[in-house]
Formats: C-alpha cells, structure tokens, sequence
C-alpha cells in the first residue's frame, strides 16, 4: 500500500519560490556531473520507505498550506559531512498544485495515508480554482471555503 510524507517547506513562501530553488539546485547539480533531481536531505530514513518509493509522494507546507507534491523517487541513506547519518529524499521535478489545506507548524516530516491525501488541483476539481492565485486559494483554504 502507498505512503506519503508531509514536510515543512522552510524559506520559499510559494510554489513558484520552491520551483525556483529546485531549479537551481538542478542547474548546480548538472555543472557538477550530477543528476539534476530535486533532493531534500532530512535527519532520518523513514521506517515504513517501503511503502513511499515508487508509489508516494512528499506534500509540502509553505506558510501554513499543505499546497503541492512530488513524487518521491528514492530515499537514499547518507552520512553528513559531520558523521551524522541522514536520509536523502530524490524527487521528480514537477511541482503538482493540490487542493490546499491549512496545516499547523511540526518538525521532520508526518507520513500521510493515501486515503488522507487532497486530490490534485485540476484532477476533477473545476478549473477555476487551479486558474486562481496560490495566495487567494490559501486564503479561501484558511477560511474553510475550499
């Protein structure tokens, strides 16, 4: 059965925001012979990665709306450079727009049942509301009217 996770998204304050970090962290990876993936590195590997890789996606928070996903390519055990074991978390590039939903502050990552999941935006839902601001459909989400 497919997992998800939910992480906090520190620092960008929009989908767009994150798609220009993941973009340059793309070019950078390229420059430097490396796959040009997306990855979020995160203290540890989660228990049930069986159940992610392949099949789930991570949903991020930014600034309080559970907001977009990605597929989660791989989790990659690391060590830090200061020994510290970590877990690498690949993903697939695109950044896919989900119903929003307001989402208190936490730290790590919570893993999210598919059953639990908001449905992608434009998946079923009236394109009206894929075509709006991601400001305006966070506020509608916060007020309980998406």
């Amino acid at each position: 059965m497919a997992l998800h996770l939910i992480k906090l998204s520190v620092g960008p304050a929009s989908i767009a925001d994150l798609a220009a970090y993941q973009t340059e962290y793309a070019a950078r990876a390229l420059r430097e012979g490396l796959p040009p993936y997306p990855v979020h590195v995160t203290r540890t590997l989660p228990k049930r990665h069986r159940e992610i890789v392949g099949q789930g996606s991570i949903y991020w928070v930014i600034k309080g709306s559970l907001c977009c996903r990605q597929t989660i390519r791989a989790l990659e055990p690391q060590t830090g450079a200061d020994g510290i074991p970590r877990c690498r978390i690949v993903l697939d590039p695109p950044l896919i727009p989900v119903v929003p939903r307001p989402y208190r502050p936490f730290q790590g990552w919570r893993y999210l049942p598919v059953k639990d999941a908001p449905a992608d935006l434009g998946a079923g839902h009236d394109g009206d509301v894929a075509e709006m601001p991601e400001t305006l459909r966070r506020e509608l989400a916060e007020l309980g009217l998406l």
